[in-house]
């Protein structure tokens, strides 16, 4: 039995590059070719891992950046007239990619703007205040604004499989045990809650079978989505930390 999970945070291989140049803090206006193509192979590579259904897009893209790498391994071009080498100024191969993300980027700023105006308009009343105390906690609504996204998540996985060593395969006999992603989803809910404080994401990972690591990284993707639990980071590439959404005031719903 297959479980498909599609995950609205996926918007394009631009916001996956754009996502690869903040982490790596590469100039939008050199772009290493071959450093931003190996990292975005892994995270094309991550997903196949996951069993998820990869879009074409993103497979476009992959063939565009190793495109762009071959043009770029490319010597220059030069013809001699009158005993002087002459260089002509090609194009770069990266421009229009350039020009894709900063155009991207535009709208992405933009869009998260109009959005951000949004909520706080929908924060005004024409109304006398209000005690609103018991509806709301500050201090968790300040937790609540997400700093982790669905390609972190992916690194995290990455990172932990690397670390178990699931990568290479392993020549040994099995017996297979379907696990259920609701029963799983309802394991790491119960944990967190009776631990009462955040664990490690890595913590959620107590055996080395592949499925049971997979089936575990799609149930916390997927009551993120639900709003189940509260991931948090303090600084790129640190450790991710998992919480029940109940120990911050918010409990979404199955």
């Amino acid at each position: 039995m297959e479980y498909n999970v599609k995950i609205d945070a996926f918007e394009g291989p631009l916001d996956l590059l754009l996502h690869l140049i903040n982490s790596l803090e590469i100039d939008i206006y050199d772009i290493p070719v071959s450093e931003i193509t190996e990292q975005y192979l892994l995270y094309i590579h991550t997903m196949k891992v996951l069993e998820l259904d990869v879009a074409s897009e993103y497979l476009v893209m992959a063939a565009t950046l190793l495109a762009i790498k071959s043009k770029m391994l490319l010597p220059k071009h030069e013809e001699e007239f009158d005993n002087q080498e002459i260089e002509f100024e090609e194009e770069d191969p990266r421009d229009e990619l350039v020009e894709r993300l900063i155009e991207y980027r535009k709208y992405k700023e933009a869009a998260q703007e109009l959005k951000q105006r949004e909520e706080d308009r929908g924060k005004m009343y024409t109304k006398p205040p209000s005690d609103l105390s018991q509806y709301s906690d500050e201090q968790a609504n300040e937790r609540l604004d997400p700093n982790v996204t669905v390609y972190d998540m992916l690194g995290a996985f990455h990172k932990l499989l690397r670390r178990k060593k699931l990568q290479k395969p392993v020549s040994t006999k099995i017996s297979r045990q379907e696990i259920p992603i609701e029963q799983r989803m309802d394991e790491i809910v119960n944990l967190l809650k009776k631990t009462k404080q955040r664990k490690a994401f890595s913590a959620l990972f107590p055996y080395e079978d592949r499925e049971h690591i997979v089936v575990s990284f799609l149930a916390v993707l997927e009551l993120m989505k639900r709003n189940k639990i509260i991931v948090d980071q303090e600084h790129n590439f640190q450790e991710i930390y998992v919480q029940s959404a109940e120990e911050v005031g918010l409990v979404g719903s199955y």
